[in-house]
């Protein structure tokens, strides 16, 4: 068993290697594409500082604590399409019949389709989030203890293992639709789109709804209340690590997908 998950690690670095071999062979479009996303969503950042500038505050929320916000939920968004962007691109696979050489292959289904595709200019965004979230740091009242640097690392860990589950339920749907079900965006692009501020901020009845239907507030409104110092309850600060348990509902999804699976391949 042992043996087995250090094979199928090194073949997962493997295929990263081969797709930051390939990007780097374009390496003058590789940077302009970094650059260019990293500058592009700063539209949005804008966005949220002109709205501060003339309101001052959100809820009770200050333009600080509001950056940091955004930057962790951009930083798991961000980190998840580089991770699994080949969930995300899945139906194409389904529908010229590749995932039939998939399963041929004596190799973690799950591995090879996670190493079909890496977006590895979503690096920008990566920066863009680093940038925001010093700055928020700056300027927010935060008083920055281990258990909140703790909380701040299960939030990326807990906010990315999320969005991959998400797209790995878009995955496991196409088994029966041979399309990605448009739906699911709502959950990844919507959610970081909405994730700039905290879940609160939309009311009592969507902040039920992301607790109990949609974890998104065990990766982001709870630990966030932590984070800022709204809360003493320091075990809001590891609830971003339920986000495993549903990762594995989702990996429940999938291999009751594949055992439905028929070829779609010509």
């Amino acid at each position: 068993m042992k043996e087995k998950i250090k094979s199928n690690v090194k073949l997962y670095f493997h295929y990263l290697s081969v797709a930051l071999r390939s990007t780097m062979q374009y390496k003058t479009s590789f940077y302009l594409m970094v650059t260019g996303r990293f500058l592009l969503f700063f539209n949005g950042i804008l966005g949220v500082y002109f709205m501060f500038s003339r309101f001052g505050h959100v809820k009770g929320y200050t333009f600080g604590e509001v950056l940091l916000c955004f930057a962790i939920i951009q930083a798991d968004f961000a980190l998840a399409e580089c991770i699994g962007s080949g969930f995300a691109a899945f139906a194409g696979i389904v529908r010229q019949g590749e995932f039939d050489r998939v399963l041929l292959r004596p190799r973690s289904t799950i591995l090879q389709v996670l190493g079909s595709q890496f977006r590895i200019d979503r690096i920008g965004l990566i920066f863009q989030a680093v940038f925001m979230f010093t700055y928020g740091v700056v300027i927010s009242p935060v008083e920055w203890t281990f258990g909140r640097i703790m909380t701040v690392c299960f939030m990326l860990l807990g906010g990315t293992t999320l969005f991959v589950s998400f797209f790995l339920l878009r995955a496991a749907f196409t088994f029966f639709t041979l399309d990605g079900i448009e739906l699911v965006n709502i959950l990844t692009y919507g959610a970081q789109e909405h994730g700039k501020y905290p879940i609160d901020i939309y009311g009592k009845k969507m902040l039920k709804f992301c607790t109990y239907v949609i974890p998104y507030t065990l990766i982001q409104y709870y630990p966030l209340q932590y984070l800022l110092g709204r809360t003493n309850r320091w075990y809001y600060g590891v609830y971003p690590l339920c986000a495993l348990y549903f990762l594995l509902i989702c990996y429940g999804m999938w291999r009751f997908g594949m055992r439905h699976y028929q070829s779609a391949g010509s």
